[in-house]
C-alpha cells in the first residue's frame, strides 16, 4: 500500500519540478528582457553578457560598476526590502560630484534626514558614534562628510547582501538563461 502513495506523490513532485523549472526559466527571460529595455540605447557592444555577468560574481566591486550589475543588485534588494544600503551609497556618490557649496549643504540635510537619523525612512544600519560625527558634520558639510557611514554599509552589503545575491535565484536563473543563449548561438 505504501508504494500506491510514494509513486503518485514523485510523479507530482516531478510535475512540479518541470513546472517550477519553466517558470524559473521564463521569469529570467522577462527579467533579462526588462534588464535590455532599460538600457535599450545601448549598442549591442554594450548589451548584457554571460562573461560580464559571471564577473559580477569576482567581487562587489565589479557588480557596481556594470549598469546591468547594479540594476539586477537593486532589483534584488527591492525584493528583499533590504535596498536602503545602496540607495545611501549611490546617493553618497553623487553627493561627491556636487560643486556648489549651496547645493552640498542642502542635499546633505536631506541625506542626513532620509538615511542617518534615527527612525528616518530608509535608516541605514551604522553605529552610534558615526551617527553622531555625521549630525556634527552636516552642520558644515564637505564632500567627505559621509564617507565614514559609506565604509560601514558598503562592509555590510559586501559582507551580507553581496553574498545573498550571488546565490539568490534572480542570479542564478539569469546566469542559466544566458548560458543557455550563447549555447544556441
Amino acid at each position: 500500500m505504501p508504494s500506491l502513495i510514494v509513486e503518485p506523490l514523485n510523479t507530482h513532485h516531478f510535475i512540479m519540478d518541470r513546472d517550477d523549472r519553466k517558470r524559473n526559466k521564463n521569469i529570467g527571460k522577462n527579467f533579462m528582457c526588462r534588464l535590455q529595455c532599460m538600457f535599450s540605447h545601448s549598442s549591442s557592444s554594450e548589451r548584457l553578457s554571460l562573461e560580464d555577468t559571471q564577473q559580477w560574481s569576482q567581487s562587489l566591486e565589479r557588480l557596481l560598476e556594470s549598469k546591468y550589475g547594479l540594476a539586477t543588485f537593486r532589483n534584488f534588494l527591492k525584493s528583499e526590502y533590504s535596498d536602503e544600503n545602496i540607495e545611501f551609497w549611490l546617493t553618497c556618490e553623487d553627493y561627491k560630484k556636487i560643486k556648489s557649496s549651496f547645493r552640498m549643504s542642502s542635499r546633505a540635510k536631506k541625506i542626513y534626514e532620509q538615511f542617518v537619523k534615527a527612525e528616518s525612512p530608509k535608516e541605514i544600519n551604522i553605529d552610534y558614534h558615526t551617527r553622531e560625527q555625521i549630525k556634527r558634520n552636516v552642520k558644515t558639510p564637505t564632500m567627505h562628510c559621509f564617507d565614514d557611514a559609506q565604509k560601514i554599509v558598503y562592509g555590510l552589503m559586501e559582507r551580507d547582501s553581496y553574498p545573498r545575491f550571488l546565490r539568490s535565484d534572480i542570479y542564478r536563473i539569469l546566469l542559466e538563461n544566458l548560458a543557455a543563449d550563447a549555447t544556441k548561438g
